[in-house]
């Protein structure tokens, strides 16, 4: 598996509950840019629109070589899932708070382009500042335990 980009604010702004993994429908060049490492995750979500779950504002640069071929870097980029997988996540989204986020762009063993895309609930203030906290505690006894070695 080779990791394009991933969402790091979506770790940092969301509660992430369940995830899935999700084909993409993407043209040649779109293709050719993601080989080359050319997507990034600001502002993404997912969103169900009359029974099919869209990418929205994921971001692909154009691939130079397709010169006229290049579709619009923004555009809404269809997700392929199976329709139980489907229910379920509006089933999620009935609930109140809850939102479709990308986490991770990648291509699988097979050579095809994947996003992972899980539920978030977002996070308060203090939820961020008591996870910062965590971190930075985790951080010192790391290196606490690395200079006694």
């Amino acid at each position: 598996m080779t990791t394009i980009a991933t969402n790091k604010k979506a770790y940092h702004n969301y509660h992430l509950q369940d995830k899935w993994e999700c084909g993409l429908a993407l043209s040649g060049g779109e293709v050719k840019s993601l080989r080359a490492g050319g997507a990034s995750f600001t502002d993404a979500f997912c969103h169900i629109d009359k029974g099919e779950l869209f990418l929205y504002n994921l971001h692909i640069q154009p691939y130079e070589q397709a010169s006229y071929l290049n579709e619009a870097p923004d555009r809404p980029r269809k997700l392929l899932v199976h329709a139980k997988e489907l229910e379920r996540m509006n089933g999620h989204l009935t609930r109140q708070g809850l939102t479709l986020i990308p986490t991770k762009l990648y291509f699988n063993k097979r050579g095809w382009a994947k996003v992972e895309i899980a539920v978030g609930q977002g996070k308060k203030l203090y939820d961020k500042r008591e996870d910062i906290k965590k971190r930075e505690v985790k951080r010192e006894i790391d290196r606490s335990i690395k200079i006694k070695r």
